[in-house]
């Protein structure tokens, strides 16, 4: 599918910043006053900057609000309602412990857990999707709550649980990816399965559906060479979880630590976009994608 920067950005770094609010939550001993207010903005700049670059992937921004409205049906409407629930609990539990010196622990884990809600039911937009079988697996929420906990303890300084949940989020990436490569296969939909046609004999294309481009082809049908793929995933493992582990483990863990959140960072984008790059829409096999 094509790999839309907006969509990317969003699935990112909201997922970094609810990364980082969960740990807020979560923490026995939260940081209190200014130093609360600066680990809060970031998450919020985040959690929001992230959620509102989606909207820049629909034809009418200005029609997202509607997004509330399909709780029932949609995950999109799910994630809308999580995310809102997830940042207002957030602020009243910041806002004790910015501004009262106080922290109220029940409002902390429930945010902490409204920040995770929200990332699964981010996840959950594409792991639902029959159509895309490379999506299609419960391995999908748990990679991106992985990699949203793992960036969320690297962005608190939580040294010790990022080191862990980098290589647990490393080894969750590489299986999803070796799962996904047979995913379309094994999914044993094909031409002949979608028209119907299998019992008269074998299916094939006469000639193309059509002969110009098309929102379908453009959207839906978008192809990186094997050989790519295969250098990019080797990128984002490298920039993603090796060379932050490295950093890690250096003296100085201030300006190695920042440094080893960039470079995890620029893993997870490249992951992110392979995420979208390779994944099959089975409207392919009309175009001979198999």
């Amino acid at each position: 599918m094509h790999p839309a920067p907006s969509i990317i950005a969003f699935s990112t770094f909201s997922g970094l910043g609810l990364g980082l609010l969960f740990w807020l939550g979560v923490d026995q001993t939260a940081p209190t006053g200014w130093v609360a207010f600066a680990f809060f903005a970031i998450g919020y700049l985040l959690a929001v900057g992230g959620l509102v670059s989606s909207t820049f992937h629909l034809g009418r921004p200005d029609r997202a609000i509607k997004a509330f409205t399909q709780w029932q049906t949609s995950w999109l409407s799910r994630e809308a309602w999580a995310s809102v629930a997830a940042l207002v609990v957030m602020a009243l539990y910041g806002l004790g412990l910015v501004f009262f010196d106080a922290q109220w622990m029940i409002l902390g884990l429930l945010g902490a857990g409204l920040s995770m809600l929200t990332v699964y039911t981010t996840s959950m937009i594409y792991a639902q999707m029959k159509t895309v079988p490379r999506w299609n697996t419960v391995l999908t929420p748990v990679l991106f709550i992985a990699l949203s906990l793992a960036g969320g303890a690297l962005l608190s300084g939580r040294i010790a649980v990022a080191l862990v949940l980098l290589i647990v989020a490393g080894v969750l990436q590489a299986i999803w990816w070796v799962l996904g490569d047979k995913s379309l296969t094994q999914s044993e939909t094909t031409m002949a399965t979608a028209t119907r046609l299998g019992d008269i004999g074998t299916v094939r294309a006469f000639e193309p559906p059509h002969t110009g481009t098309n929102y379908l082809l453009d959207e839906m049908v978008y192809k990186i060479g094997r050989r790519h793929a295969q250098k990019l995933r080797v990128i984002a493992i490298v920039l993603m979880v090796i060379v932050p582990i490295i950093l890690l483990l250096l003296p100085s863990p201030h300006i190695f630590g920042v440094l080893a959140l960039l470079s995890h960072i620029a893993g997870v984008l490249t992951s992110r976009w392979l995420f979208f790059a390779e994944a099959e829409h089975v409207v392919g096999l009309y175009y001979g994608m198999r």
